[in-house]
């Protein structure tokens, strides 16, 4: 499969597309055992990248609307 570092250069968008072509595949059935369990190893190390790019998208969310509350909160008291 791939690398660590080949995993976290991944877009959320690529690792998605790929997460979803796996599902795909292993959906669709033909496969031997053998891969499929490859199949689903690398679904969740996909899963896992999508699951760091969304958990980082909130974190950035949160603090976005933190400090616009924060800004909005200070100019109320002047």
């Amino acid at each position: 499969m791939t690398s660590k570092v080949a995993e976290e250069t991944l877009g959320y968008e690529q690792a998605r597309d790929e997460l979803i072509e796996v599902v795909r595949r292993l959906e669709a059935g033909g496969t031997t055992l053998e891969e499929s369990l490859a199949l689903w190893e690398r679904g969740e190390e996909l899963a896992k990248v999508c699951r760091r790019w969304l958990d980082g998208a909130r974190a950035r969310l949160d603090a976005a609307l933190a400090e616009e509350e924060k800004a909005g909160t200070e100019g109320d008291a002047e």
